[in-house]
């Protein structure tokens, strides 16, 4: 349950992207997780990855997807955090997930996950969120578990070689899978 002020949750609102919020997405998700501007939060990736964290084209794929959706999370007008849902059978999958660094550690994570939870179960009767997590990124981990999301051990390897997906500063990356029952 999200602990923000009401009075903060009632200036927030969702809705689902359009291919016009494409460049304001791509600069807040490669600010949430990459470069200066993400050390200003706790989700950077900064030390594990350098270059891009998504770019036009991949925004744009889960916008225009048949499946998916990109839920944008709005305080007073401006774009303050996202969420990708997709539609996969059973479950839903959760992803690219950005909270703007200046509005992390306040709730607003809580809550836009908490929307897209609701969301999956409410419009397509999914029984589980699934999504994946860098490994060795133990705190996001812990979060998300504190969150009712488990470790699954089930491991994918990282893209290493496509920089679309940045470029790594360490040998071990691998992605595991996380699950939570909605």
């Amino acid at each position: 349950m999200d602990t923000a002020p009401a009075t903060e949750q009632a200036q927030l609102t969702f809705r689902d992207a359009t291919e016009d919020d494409v460049p304001t997405l791509v600069r807040l998700v490669q600010s949430a997780y990459r470069g200066d501007s993400s050390r200003a939060g706790w989700t950077t990736e900064a030390d594990l990855l350098e270059g891009q964290r998504t770019d036009a084209d991949g925004v744009r794929a889960v916008i225009t997807g048949p499946s998916s959706r990109l839920v944008v999370a709005e305080r007073d007008g401006e774009t303050v955090a996202c969420c990708q849902l997709e539609h996969r059978g059973a479950a839903a999958y959760f992803g690219m997930f950005a909270v703007d660094p200046g509005s992390q550690g306040g709730g607003l994570g809580k809550t836009v996950m908490a929307e897209a939870e609701r969301a999956a179960r409410e419009d397509w009767g999914v029984a589980e969120m699934h999504m994946t997590v860098i490994s060795v990124r133990e705190e996001l981990i812990a979060w998300y578990e504190r969150r009712g999301y488990r470790r699954t051990g089930e491991m994918s390897p990282f893209p290493y070689g496509d920089e679309r997906f940045g470029i790594p500063q360490r040998d071990d990356l691998a992605f595991e899978l996380l699950v939570k029952k909605l």
